[in-house]
């Protein structure tokens, strides 16, 4: 275990995969609660629901129609936040202050099951394991040909009854970075219950993106080669002070320098650079990996648990050491800390200064540990 005093003590902690820091006040967890309070989850939602535009066969806000689909479906976001085509801008090479560019891209829909009723919590990893095809076709779309990762990337395509066929054609530009994320909950800001994620590729390299490339290269230049998160995963491993989960290829952690109360991070064991990577049992472990982390979310307050998650994986478009650089891993950050009804705010300090937690992840990477086995809502 760490220092035993730091479950006691405020202190920081460093994050190397941002190359910043994050304060840890454990002894504040004591404080009585007179704040805002979330409404507890309940599962109310039926199978079928005929006026959501994500369910098979419906109307969408944008007036298309869904076909009748029975696993994942694909379509462009009717509303979304970067377009492939649009008027040209260019920015003005001395300006200091205002200055801006232009980006562009596409921005999908993925629905993770036809039932409106099931998260990734309810499904099991061999349905998981559909999705995580899904992503991996879609990265594989929109891989630079002349990517070394385009090199081991299967020519493969969705299946034709999963998605709008004009959704999936080649695309207008090259794109930078794909972004694959979920929203879980209304208090993360989900418009749809529908179980869905996103998928947004850019012109341009994320800021958080490029933060985490440049503190990977920069550990693998400093190391002889070594990969931070392969090195990272090891220690976790070895110490099992933070690890929820772990399976042959992949392993699930309350990171030492976690922001968020029960903040999981699911990493590849060995140097995985993106989805195209992964072997078919890796392919299932990962589904596996992520069945257990949502579960058990859902486990810990029997309530919808909350979340944003997110795949962090090499560039579409990048350099030879930008790609053998990046480490496939996995981020999960939800906002629930006491109860499924009291949730914490990145507020004031942690807006102003840097962010700051409660709950040390020792605790958090425990209570989580005991939160395995059947969903339970299954048993009621």
């Amino acid at each position: 275990m760490p220092d035993s005093i730091l479950n006691d003590i405020s202190h920081r902690r460093y994050n190397p995969l941002r190359g910043s820091w994050i304060l840890v006040s454990p002894h504040r967890t004591k404080r009585p609660w007179q704040g805002q309070q979330e409404s507890a989850s309940k599962t109310t939602l039926p199978d079928y629901d005929p006026s959501c535009y994500l369910c098979p066969g419906n109307t969408r806000a944008g007036g298309a129609q869904n076909p009748p689909y029975t696993s994942t479906f694909v379509f462009v976001n009717d509303y979304s936040a970067v377009k492939e085509t649009q008027d040209p801008y260019e920015p003005s090479a001395s300006e200091l202050f205002l200055r801006a560019e232009a980006v562009t891209g596409k921005c999908y829909v993925l629905t993770f099951s036809p039932a409106h009723n099931l998260t990734l919590a309810d499904l099991n990893p061999a349905e998981i394991l559909s999705i995580i095809h899904a992503w991996t076709s879609i990265y594989t779309a929109h891989l630079d040909p002349k990517s070394p990762l385009a090199k081991v990337a299967s020519p493969t395509t969705l299946q034709p009854q999963s998605h709008d066929p004009s959704s999936m054609t080649k695309p207008q530009q090259q794109s930078r970075y794909m972004q694959i994320f979920e929203n879980k909950g209304a208090a993360m800001g989900c418009s749809n219950p529908h179980p869905h994620g996103q998928v947004w590729t850019t012109s341009s390299l994320p800021e958080e993106i490029e933060t985490e490339l440049s503190q990977l290269t920069k550990y693998r230049a400093e190391h002889s080669g070594a990969h931070m998160l392969a090195d990272y995963a090891a220690l976790e491993i070895e110490k099992r002070e933070r690890v929820v989960f772990e399976n042959e290829g992949f392993v699930a952690v309350c990171s030492w320098w976690a922001t968020w109360p029960f903040e999981v991070m699911v990493v590849a064991r060995r140097h995985v650079r993106a989805l195209v990577d992964l072997t078919e049992k890796e392919q299932s472990e990962f589904a596996e990996a992520m069945a257990e982390v949502t579960r058990r979310y859902d486990n810990l307050f029997e309530a919808q648990f909350p979340y944003s998650m997110g795949i962090h994986q090499a560039p579409l478009q990048g350099s030879e050491e930008e790609i053998e650089a990046s480490y496939f891993h996995v981020h999960f950050y939800p906002p629930l800390l006491r109860s499924a009804t009291v949730r914490k705010f990145l507020v004031g300090y942690e807006m102003l200064a840097e962010p700051q937690r409660d709950i040390t992840p020792e605790q958090a990477a425990a209570r989580l540990r005991d939160c395995g086995g059947e969903l339970y809502r299954k048993k009621l």
